[in-house]
């Protein structure tokens, strides 16, 4: 049972890496002339944050999203590579 649980986490941690690497891929990509499609994508989220003030102390809510052709094809790649393993 926890080698299941297990299995999952990896999963979720390849998943995340292979946004993230293919993110930066996709920026630098942006610097490309011939690879610009890499950085098309869309971002969504909080545009500025919500900010909680309870007089003692202060909370900043924020989250933002850019989903990119390269991140896609990353978490593409991190989920071949992943059931390889």
């Amino acid at each position: 049972m926890a080698t299941k649980e297990k299995n999952i986490w990896i999963l979720l941690v390849f998943i995340l890496s292979g946004l993230v690497v293919g993110g930066l891929i996709g920026e630098l990509a942006s610097r490309v002339d011939w690879l610009w499609f890499l950085s098309y994508g869309q971002s969504f989220g909080l545009e500025s944050p919500i900010v909680l003030d309870l007089s003692v102390v202060k909370i900043t809510f924020g989250l933002m999203f850019k989903i990119s052709i390269s991140s896609i094809i990353g978490m593409i790649l991190a989920i071949f590579i992943y059931k390889k393993i």
